[in-house]
């Protein structure tokens, strides 16, 4: 049977969580004079008549628990509002997840590599013990391996799903062995989820109180510069995160343009719909250029490709401004670059330059 609180470090269970002005007082009428704010406006929106009644009052702090974004975007992902915590990017909750959890030089995390590198960065700031068990070559979970590397101290397990940077989803019966095997939290990162034809593991939160999912507004919702992300979890661990968090951990400006854009679902669904369609061509034409050895299936907005001399190719776009990611030192994608897919024209850039490249190299054969 899954016991959160044999999880939790001793500490966090008797943590008195910082109260914030917004805590004691949620209404949004009043005068406020209880949090030490600039009563004049701020210097972004105060015009040069001294108005201070401006549209966006900045001098005011933010929800602390983004009530009105949990409300809006629960039935866009099938959960309660209870079962949300938004977050500085997805890596406040993975970090807050290692902080809650792991006694630093005494716990660990377990990931299954090559994978999102934000877990180890995490347990090493943390000073957490890493146990790694890499992907099968197909990449998917050795789910033995993992079952066998597990120890009596490993409090959380991170699956990436679809995976960066491979591109595919992972086995969903594998991740439910885990579920059922695991007495630590099981985090699935479904960063790319929107780009993948499987439904979420949000799905199953009521049935597996130890399964932790990740999401973000950077990938689909095109809002990767207010660094904002989603963890889906049980009450229970959410109260958690929600008591260990700083303050204020979303501004007041980026509230506002989730809320935005929760309202417009359909933008997202299209841009979505016009990626999975640049993807399917940018992978057909890739595998007619003779540089190119393999394209990995993906369920991502990016494809894994494999080349004879990655490298070469590499410098060779980045001298043509062309930026793709190295990934050829990773193990498990020797030999391959990771092409996130771009807009028509810049896929079609991309694949002229290739094909100039592999024409150059045939002249000088």
């Amino acid at each position: 049977m899954f016991d959160l609180n044999t999880l939790l470090r001793p500490h966090i269970l008797t943590l008195t969580p910082y109260s914030s002005a917004r805590d004691e007082y949620t209404g949004k009428e009043g005068v406020f004079l209880d949090a030490n704010e600039n009563p004049f406006g701020s210097a972004v929106t105060r015009s040069t008549s001294g108005d201070s009644e401006m549209e966006d009052h900045y001098n005011r702090y933010p929800d602390p628990h983004q009530y009105a974004i949990k409300e809006r975007l629960a039935p866009i992902k099938g959960v309660r509002p209870t079962q949300i915590f938004i977050g500085n990017g997805s890596d406040e909750p993975i970090d807050l997840l290692v902080r809650a959890t792991c006694v630093p030089g005494q716990d660990s995390i377990l990931i299954v590599p090559p994978t999102y590198g934000m877990y180890e960065v995490s347990a090493a700031i943390n000073d957490v013990l890493l146990i790694r068990v890499p992907l099968t070559p197909a990449f998917q979970l050795d789910v033995p391996a993992v079952l066998a590397a597990i120890q009596p101290r490993t409090k959380l397990l991170f699956v990436c799903s679809p995976n960066n940077p491979t591109g595919n989803l992972i086995n969903r019966d594998d991740v439910l062995t885990l579920l059922t095997s695991f007495q630590g939290l099981v985090v699935v990162d479904e960063a790319y989820i929107d780009f993948a034809d499987t439904p979420s593991f949000t799905t199953l939160l009521d049935q597996y109180p130890n399964l932790v999912v990740l999401q973000t507004f950077s990938k689909a919702w095109g809002l990767a510069a207010l660094r904002s992300g989603m963890c889906f979890a049980s009450e229970a661990l959410i109260d958690v995160l929600n008591k260990i968090k700083p303050p204020y951990n979303v501004s007041g400006p980026t509230q506002k343009l989730l809320l935005m854009a929760l309202g417009n679902v359909s933008s997202k669904d299209d841009m979505v719909a016009r990626i999975l369609a640049q993807r399917e061509e940018l992978t057909r034409n890739l595998l007619n250029l003779p540089l190119v050895r393999h394209v990995y299936p993906s369920d991502a907005n990016f494809v894994l490709v494999k080349f004879d001399d990655p490298k070469a190719v590499f410098d060779y776009l980045i001298g043509q401004q062309i930026i793709v990611r190295d990934r050829h030192r990773v193990k498990l994608c020797e030999g391959c670059l990771r092409i996130t897919v771009g807009t028509e024209s810049e896929n079609q850039q991309v694949l002229s330059l290739l094909q100039t490249y592999a024409d150059q190299l045939s002249t000088t054969v």
